[in-house]
């Protein structure tokens, strides 16, 4: 596996021409809504780097994460039905159809093995485990969203892929047919038949983050979205990665309220407060989307910031309290049927 081949592919051509027309597309890069910074000001990467090597021992758990074995192919075609695998990797059974959203399943979360080493325990599910996917969706083209080894194996398994403007580059360069992809600009949607011939089609609507886009030293070459996703009498919301921003109030006027809000609510730091959420910001974005109920996520496999492993979730479900909000913390493989009521273990 070349490095090279890791690092993906810019847009150039035709899937650049439309990016440049695009109204978050200025000055040769996508932009965010309001000003953001990456890092605060006067932090270096390499500053940033030597912080990370020296993180606390409690950053990675103590022990092997628990997990549930589930036959992913046999979920019931009635009914959303959801399978967390850790950060932000998960499958929902919509109705019939398949959808697999950000899977990684290298084992790690960087262009390279030896780094973000996903936590023992965690990556008990991989390629092998998928069933056919009708949907492969991808919210961004960082590595602990987009793995190069897992959308490589996973091609013979997966019908259509939708992503963000510009992300279609990565997976051409890496052999996915151009005709199964399809890129949207925030507030664009595309309708996808059912799965069934008496299911309704599903809707995927990308929206606005906080957030950026990267592979290499260069950022900004390809968009980064959340997603809304409505059909068959469901409506759930996949947050992708971002800060917090007004931007959560709109998208709640628009499609909601919605059934699960699945937010990112870790590797939060101070070097970068801008472009991920603090947990108690992931509930009051799910409170402006009029949620019924919210999966935490982006946290539970790699560690990435400095915060304990286990602080994201604890802090989480503090702030739900305020706001009477149902939280949904499975296990890695635990099945969770969005709209029934839930309970979990406190297994972290």
């Amino acid at each position: 596996m070349g490095l090279i081949k890791v690092l993906g592919k810019r847009p150039a051509g035709d899937r650049l021409k439309r990016a440049e027309r695009s109204a978050n597309f200025a000055g040769g890069r996508f932009r965010n809504r309001v000003p953001t910074d990456v890092m605060v000001k006067g932090m270096s990467f390499f500053r940033m780097m030597r912080e990370y090597r020296n993180r606390p021992e409690d950053t990675t758990p103590a022990n092997a994460l628990p997990s549930v074995r589930t036959d992913l192919g046999a979920l019931p075609d009635e009914g959303l039905w959801l399978v967390w695998f850790g950060h932000s990797s998960y499958l929902l059974k919509w109705e019939g159809l398949t959808i697999l959203v950000d899977p990684v399943f290298s084992g790690h979360a960087a262009p390279v093995s030896f780094m973000a080493k996903a936590f023992p325990g965690s990556d008990v599910y991989g390629v092998a485990e998928m069933p056919p996917v009708d949907i492969l969706l991808i919210t961004h083209d960082h590595y602990d969203h987009l793995d190069y080894r897992t959308v490589m194996a996973l091609q013979p398994k997966v019908g259509r892929y939708i992503t963000s403007l510009g992300v279609g580059a990565h997976l051409e360069y890496w052999g996915v047919s151009p005709d199964k992809i399809v890129e949207l600009d925030w507030w664009e949607g595309v309708t996808v038949p059912g799965g069934g011939p008496e299911r309704e089609a599903l809707t995927f609507t990308a929206a606005p983050a906080r957030h950026f886009s990267g592979r290499g030293f260069r950022r900004g070459g390809t968009l980064w979205s959340s997603f809304a996703v409505n059909g068959s009498g469901h409506s759930v919301y996949l947050g992708g990665d971002s800060g917090y921003e007004r931007h959560f109030l709109e998208i709640g006027d628009r499609f909601g309220p919605v059934d699960l809000a699945i937010l990112e609510c870790g590797q939060y730091g101070k070097n970068w407060p801008l472009i991920h959420m603090k947990p108690e910001e992931t509930v009051r974005a799910a409170a402006e989307l009029r949620a019924a109920a919210l999966l935490p996520v982006h946290w539970g496999k790699f560690t990435l910031s400095l915060h304990p492993w286990n602080e994201p979730v604890k802090r989480v479900l503090a702030a739900a309290k305020e706001f009477a909000l149902p939280v949904m913390t499975p296990m890695i493989g635990e099945v969770v049927r969005v709209g029934a009521e839930f309970h979990s273990a406190v297994w972290w």
